[in-house]
């Protein structure tokens, strides 16, 4: 196999595969994040309805689009709460927040995996690119030259 194949074949495997991984690995990240704001959200309703110590809510709900409703809650006493594939469970406030709490704490542990499985996917494109240079016998650039693949 000639040089210039392999050459072609290692970019081709950068593009394809390795760069492919590194962007599907970020976007479950930032999808955690976006659920992780949820749940903070969420906890700081909840504390807001505590200190106004009332009993009844009014609030506006959106249907999506940014079509928004007026809702009364008469009792606010007891919150639903989305607790994964689908399934709610009702929870006094300080459950909610507890909850809340546990579940913050797990997508923080998950999202240091995405951020540890996306720094071995970059070490493993610049490897990729170094044997390239090495393949093609290009002199190494030096460090303020260099940049971040993503």
């Amino acid at each position: 196999m000639t040089s210039g194949a392999k050459v072609l074949q290692y970019e081709t495997f950068i593009n394809e595969v390795l760069k492919r991984d590194l962007q599907k690995v970020l976007e479950k990240r930032d999808a955690v994040y976006e659920k992780m704001a949820q749940y903070l959200q969420l906890k700081n309703t909840i504390k807001s309805i505590q200190e106004t110590d009332s009993k009844e809510l009014k609030t506006d709900v959106d249907l999506g689009s940014n079509f928004y409703v007026q809702a009364h809650v008469p009792d606010a006493s007891k919150i639903y709460v989305a607790v994964g594939y689908g399934f709610f469970v009702e929870f006094t406030h300080a459950e909610a927040l507890k909850f809340i709490e546990k579940k913050t704490n797990q997508l923080t542990e998950y999202t240091e995996v995405l951020t540890k499985d996306a720094a071995k996917i970059k070490a493993n494109i610049r490897m990729v690119l170094e044997g390239l240079r090495e393949l093609q016998g290009l002199k190494d650039l030096p460090e303020d030259r260099r940049r971040e693949v993503f």
